[in-house]
Parts: structure tokens; sequence; C-alpha cells
């Protein structure tokens, strides 16, 4: 089974602790934000979180009232996700790339900052799509931000945990997107677009849906429609004319006497 990097019980921590920033914290609302316009996820949907992590989103998408599903690769994020949502979600533990569910078992399935840690993250994308029946929403770190930049010449000094990352593009994903589903509808937008330190000046612009469509944000959001398909068989159909079994007496037919 295809995993990619899998992390450990620090790095479960930190993840968890990195939302006591409040800087990090504002960071987090815009992705949330962000994700609830472009997906418009509705009570009493199916929901599968590809990549749960410690189950913060699945949290989230549970008080809003949808029916959640987690899966996970490592087994500390998942026991992390197991005291947020106790017995109000299932988890699973697997591969993103060979998802242990039929297909279209799900209304929505999301995918937050995982395609960029598995080994094949085109795989992880067309398993998504086979088990949604109605979107698909990706959360991808941009290669073209600022942020982006810097977080790759700061992992050429220290060791980080970017440096196992791989970061997208909105052009590179929606190509993707392409290629396995054919032009489905896609919308997508970027947050934020400026440094989280001027949170004070920005948190409206930040919201605003024109700023947001700048593929330079930090965080690229792309709601995926899935436009069902089908494929027409020609059926033979046997006709015939069926030939009477006698002659059948002429209308114009003169009596005889």
């Amino acid at each position: 089974m295809v995993m990619g990097y899998i992390f450990g019980f620090k790095e479960a921590q930190r993840y968890d602790d990195w939302y006591d920033d409040p800087q990090n914290r504002f960071v987090a609302d815009l992705e949330d934000h962000l994700m609830l316009r472009l997906l418009l996820p509705a009570r009493g949907e199916r929901l599968l979180d590809i990549g749960c992590g410690t189950g913060r989103d699945l949290l989230k998408f549970l008080q809003m009232g949808l029916d959640v599903t987690g899966l996970d690769a490592s087994p500390p994020m998942l026991q992390v996700a197991k005291k947020r949502l106790g017995h109000r979600g299932e988890l699973r533990r697997g591969s993103a790339e060979d998802l242990p569910f039929e297909d279209n078992s799900f209304d929505i399935a999301t995918l937050m900052t995982t395609l960029e840690f598995v080994d094949d993250p085109y795989k992880a994308l067309q398993e998504a799509c086979r088990v949604a029946k109605d979107r698909v929403f990706l959360g991808v770190l941009n290669r073209y931000s600022v942020k982006a930049i810097e977080r790759r010449v700061k992992g050429m000094f220290s060791q980080s945990l970017y440096n196992r990352a791989r970061f997208f593009s909105v052009w590179e994903l929606r190509r993707q997107v392409r290629e396995i589903l054919g032009k489905t509808p896609v919308r997508w937008g970027t947050v934020p677009q400026l440094p989280a330190s001027l949170k004070r000046y920005t948190q409206y612009l930040e919201k605003y849906f024109l700023v947001q469509k700048s593929p330079l944000g930090t965080f690229i959001g792309m709601a995926v429609t899935l436009v069902p398909r089908y494929r027409t068989k020609n059926i033979p159909i046997d006709e015939y004319v069926r030939q009477p079994t006698k002659a059948a007496p002429s209308l114009m037919q003169t009596p005889t006497h």
C-alpha cells in the first residue's frame, strides 16, 4: 500500500499547537471561509476528509450537520482526531492513493494540504473523484506565493516539514482535474494575499472574492463539480414482418351468385 509521508507523534502535536498562534488562526479562518464559500456543504451530506490529520476540519463539518468520515495514514494523527470527535464520526487508517471505499460512497471528498505529502498526487486525486459523487475540494499550498518561496529558502538551511512537501499552482491543479474528469466545472480562489501580521488592516479585504481570484495567495482552494458521465450502447432490435397465415378477402371483391 502506498502511504506517502506519515506524520509522527511530535508532528501531530505541533500541527495542533500551530493554531494557538493568533496569526496562524487568522490564516486558518481565511482558508475555512474560502473552502465554505466554494464548496457550499449542506446538512446531511456524507463527507470524506482524506488526510484528516487531527480532525479539526472534521469537527467543523460535524458541527454543520454533515455525516463525516476521516482517513489518514498516521496513527498519531488519528489518535488525536478520535479524542476530538469521540464517536460522532468514523475514522479509518489508509492511503489516499488506495481508498478503502466503494465508488460514489460520499457526496463530498476533501483533501486539505494532503496532496503535498502523498507519493502520487494524481492517483490520490483520481481516488477522491471515484469515491465522491457530487463534489471534491482541494486545498493545497501555492508554489508561486511569497510564503512558499520563503519556506523553500528556509529549507535550504534547516530541516523543515516543508522540505518533504510538494507545492502546486492553480494551473497545474486545474490541468490534472481536467485530465481525469474532462471539462467539469471548477471554481478556485487563494488566501491570504498579504502577511498575516497585517490582519488588522486586511481582514475584510482578504475575504473579498475578487481579491481571492489572485493566483498568488499562499493557499489554493479548488472546488470540483463531478458531472455524471453516460455511455450509450446500441442495442440491436430484431424486426420482422409477420406473414398472414391465409389471404384476407378483398374488400373490393364482387360477390358471386
